[in-house]
């Protein structure tokens, strides 16, 4: 942002602290019309014919943009996306584990990508490596929505889980 003497433009159209409009002013007028009530000349507008200038305390705005941005950052949430391999030929109690591993991703509030890889010649029959994922996808149905269906990509299918958003509440 152009401030005071950074402002090059010879007239800009002039608001007060207050939100009053006053006009059109010269570069050096504005200037004088800020230092006797002890503030700057912000130039909000450039682009405007004339330039919008506003008579504000910079230091002061500076410090309230800077405050609503850390105050974004700490309201944001990053989604960590963590992956559980399956095979097309899992057992009960190694699924079961599996699923385990999937719930408590979800309960903390990560995405779960499921992935069933194919070796060998079982990749001619992904339906079998399809119904493992849906049985996952069904087993976690009360405390995720899926995301995107099983498809493959290579020899690998994938299914990615969300958790739900009621649960934040």
């Amino acid at each position: 942002m152009m401030v005071n003497d950074g402002i090059r433009a010879r007239e800009v159209r002039l608001i007060a602290q207050d939100g009053e409009q006053l006009g059109v002013k010269s570069t050096t007028d504005a200037l004088a019309l800020a230092e006797a009530a002890n503030l700057d000349v912000v130039l909000v507008a450039p682009t405007a014919k004339p330039p919008v200038a506003r008579i504000m305390d910079y230091g002061k705005y500076r410090f309230e943009l800077q405050k609503k941005q850390r105050d974004a950052r700490k309201k944001q949430k990053t989604i960590n996306i963590k992956e559980v391999r399956l095979s097309p030929t899992i057992e009960e109690n190694d699924f079961q584990t599996k699923l385990n591993n999937a719930i408590k991703f979800l309960n903390k509030g990560d995405k779960v990508k499921a992935s069933v890889r194919f070796k060998g010649r079982a990749i001619t029959h992904k339906e079998i490596g399809q119904k493992v994922l849906e049985q996952l996808a069904e087993a976690t149905k009360d405390i995720a929505t899926v995301e995107s269906r099983p498809k493959m990509d290579g020899r690998s299918m994938f299914l990615m889980l969300a958790p739900k958003a009621d649960k934040e509440n």
